[in-house]
């Protein structure tokens, strides 16, 4: 048999047919190996929660410690000394302006009064007798049947007599008040305290001369401090706070909380600022009035007080949980239209409620990230979706 040559059997029909399906067999091992092989992972974009920046009017609050105090509180005191004889009103009770409340021992002042009319009328008979003198005297000195000394004396008595009626007039309009003092009554209407003399002491100048209080509770005064700042902050805003202004639409009204914790539900407005700021505190006294027609706010009494130191017109505000707070600032995370971060200084302003009023830093038509900022940084690429389609999203 004959044998064939390497060479000629590659130059043969079958050894060029051999050589063809080698190929084919090495393409397809090639091309199923790039099929089969695993493919490497893309990475995936991380998922954030953003909203849009919005603008509202927002109401600037601010909480301070307060005290209530009666509208007027009067002292009721004893202003002649004497022996306490009765008491004319039910401790607690609501009184009337100019209603008896206590009766002192009038008899020895009775009686200065009924002296002092006696020298009045004694003292107006003596005028009478000195007018009738004297016109008998001006005649007969015009017709020389009396002197010009005669005419003079009658003339000086007359004068004399009228001065003394004037003066006993003036003891008795005297004596009649301090009797009138022996009547105790109320300088206002009010609710009056239990008495602070039993019956049978001796009151006065003399004595003690504390009887009793009167407290006028249906308006009320809330008294409380603000710092410094709080000024320093309103009078950047033109708000002059304790002062009525022509220009502002709106009145810093006060709420106060009562003692279970509810808020009282009548608003008072704030009618006076100290005009200096206490050296000892840093802090300057604050005054509101409110009503309190049933008597539930108790003069004495502490609570938190809650006012509305400014509006706002078209804040930017946004959560306070999109905020970074960092040592050099507040920083916020924007998502710009290409969806990549931006890690943007903010100025932020006063805080209401679970928002914060951003002052500089953002516009209205920007997007910030709300959820999922911690595991950002500037210049990453994310995938924004709207608070609504967080779950749907994270779950696919």
């Amino acid at each position: 048999m004959k044998k064939t040559s390497y060479t000629g059997f590659l130059k043969s029909k079958k050894g060029k047919g051999a050589i063809i399906a080698l190929a084919v067999i090495a393409a397809a091992a090639i091309i199923l190996w790039f099929a089969l092989r695993p493919k490497a992972a893309t990475p995936s974009l991380p998922i954030v929660e953003v909203s849009p920046v919005t603008t509202s009017d927002v109401n600037v609050y601010g909480e301070y410690a307060g005290r209530i105090r009666a509208q007027q509180f009067v002292e009721v005191r004893a202003r002649v000394e004497g022996y306490l004889e009765k008491m004319f009103f039910e401790e607690g009770t609501h009184i009337d302006k100019g209603q008896t409340l206590f009766i002192i021992d009038r008899k020895v002042y009775k009686a200065l009064a009924e002296k002092a009319r006696a020298q009045l009328n004694k003292a107006r008979a003596n005028a009478q007798k000195a007018e009738r003198d004297l016109a008998r005297i001006k005649p007969l000195y015009e017709q020389n049947a009396a002197s010009q000394l005669d005419l003079d004396n009658a003339e000086a008595a007359y004068e004399s007599a009228k001065a003394e009626e004037s003066v006993a007039a003036a003891d008795l309009t005297q004596a009649e008040l301090v009797l009138s003092y022996t009547t105790v009554t109320s300088p206002i209407s009010g609710y009056v305290s239990e008495r602070s003399a039993d019956i049978g002491t001796l009151v006065g100048p003399g004595g003690k001369s504390l009887l009793a209080t009167v407290v006028k509770s249906d308006t009320v005064l809330v008294d409380f401090s603000m710092t410094a700042l709080d000024y320093l902050n309103s009078k950047n805003r033109d708000v002059n706070i304790g002062q009525k202004s022509e220009s502002r639409q709106w009145e810093p009204y006060v709420t106060v909380t009562l003692a279970d914790g509810s808020e009282y539900p009548f608003k008072g407005l704030v009618d006076f600022a100290s005009p200096q700021v206490d050296p000892t505190t840093g802090t300057f006294s604050v005054r509101a009035e409110m009503p309190n027609p049933d008597h539930v706010l108790l003069p004495g009494e502490f609570t938190r007080v809650k006012v509305l130191k400014d509006v706002l017109t078209n804040a930017v505000n946004v959560p306070s949980k999109a905020l970074e707070i960092e040592r050099g600032g507040a920083y916020i995370y924007v998502v710009r239209p290409d969806s990549v971060v931006e890690r943007r200084f903010v100025e932020t302003g006063p805080e209401t409620g679970n928002n914060v009023i951003i002052e500089r830093g953002l516009s209205p038509d920007e997007k910030i990230v709300t959820e999922g900022f911690h595991k950002l940084r500037h210049g990453m690429k994310v995938r924004p979706v709207a608070q609504t389609d967080t779950i749907s999203q994270a779950k696919k």
